[in-house]
């Protein structure tokens, strides 16, 4: 069980934090990564966040514990949210005026 939780948590950070790298590359517009700023190497980084995502729960097995591997999942999306709405990898920046 504490593997299906592990793993389903991990897909789920790495899902959370694919979306807005894939969605800021085929939408053409900079987002800072480990890649660089641009629409290119954003919607790489984002595939690749989502391919291993998509191993990460494949490897959790989740049809053994359903509600465990869908809450771990679940949290781990939460967590990367909040992590992205908060201060963020490269810290919160002062709002333009």
């Amino acid at each position: 069980m504490w593997q299906t939780i592990a793993l389903s948590l991990i897909g789920g950070v790495s899902a959370g934090n694919a979306f807005p790298h894939f969605a800021r590359g085929i939408t053409k517009k900079s987002y800072p990564n480990l890649l660089g700023n641009g629409p290119v190497s954003n919607l790489i980084a984002g595939w690749s966040g989502l391919v291993l995502a998509a191993l990460f729960l494949h490897w959790a097995h989740p049809g053994r514990h359903p509600g465990w591997s869908f809450g771990a999942a679940a949290l781990g999306v939460l967590l990367i949210g909040l992590f992205h709405a908060g201060p963020g990898a490269f810290g919160r920046r002062a709002a333009p005026e």
